[in-house]
């Protein structure tokens, strides 16, 4: 939910301090409609009911985040100052669009990855994290972690450095109990060894299906409790073949990096 302050500093980002555009509109009563132009899942209507809101307007709608919507839908309406309407509009739309545009991506994985969770990564617009997960989460979607403090992950990077035996047994000993440790690896060799070592997550990074697929089995061979996630290069268009390898989860940066917006529109009436 955006919190006074964040509406207060996304408002006056549009705003600015000299808004004349809307400034010369009068302050009468009017009457604001937002409609979806396209088919997909609605997200970014609470978001949008509370930037109008926050002006003073009267906000309400038919529908709830995650419900899908439909060319010619009225997903919101909003009446009070035409000035404020105006004001909160661009806001409001930009809100909806890229929600709604992740959400609509993000069920479009999970219908075709059935029994997978289908999970966020932290590629993501810097500020915008949290509505971006949330978007995630409302396209039926899992928002994985929500920043480096959520888990320990050992890349490619700690493990260059470390060793990949070593930044595991640092992890154990300096993270707390109630953390997971998640190794990401690139061979089937790494991949026992991390299950060896107690890994409670290993992601198989751009790796391809057949051998995430002996990953698969490898690993549960050695621990059926730990789940195998996989992660690089999957997108809509080869999802399908990643979730019949057996993983527990997928997880795509696509899903904030290649989701167009949906398209919405607002008109106002006095």
């Amino acid at each position: 939910m955006l919190t006074a302050g964040e509406l207060d500093a996304y408002l006056g980002e549009d705003l600015g301090d000299d808004d004349d555009s809307n400034g010369i509109v009068p302050v009468v009563e009017a009457f604001g409609r937002i409609i979806c132009k396209e088919d997909g899942v609605l997200a970014g209507l609470e978001e949008a009911c509370a930037i109008f809101r926050h002006l003073g307007l009267a906000a309400g709608s038919d529908f709830v985040d995650g419900q899908p919507v439909k060319k010619g839908d009225i997903v919101l309406e909003a009446r009070g100052s035409a000035r404020d309407l105006m004001r909160g509009e661009r806001l409001a739309l930009n809100f909806i669009g890229r929600m709604s545009g992740i959400a609509t991506l993000t069920a479009k994985c999970v219908a075709l990855a059935p029994g997978v969770r289908i999970a966020a990564t932290r590629k993501t617009t810097p500020g915008f994290r949290k509505f971006e997960k949330r978007a995630i989460k409302l396209g039926g979607g899992d928002t994985h972690r929500y920043d480096l403090s959520s888990a320990v992950m050992i890349k490619d990077n700690q493990i260059r450095i470390m060793g990949l035996e070593d930044a595991i047994k640092v992890a154990k000993r300096a993270a707390s109990f109630t953390k997971k440790i998640e190794v990401e690896v690139e061979s089937l060799e790494d991949a026992e060894k991390a299950a060896k070592l107690g890994a409670d997550i290993i992601m198989f990074d751009n790796m391809k299906p057949p051998t995430i697929k002996k990953g698969v089995k490898l690993v549960k061979s050695i621990d059926n409790h730990i789940l195998i996630e996989a992660s690089g290069g999957i997108s809509l268009s080869n999802i399908s073949g990643y979730a019949k390898t057996g993983v527990d989860v997928i997880s795509l940066g696509a899903l904030t990096r290649d989701a167009h917006w949906l398209d919405f529109s607002m008109d106002i009436q006095l």
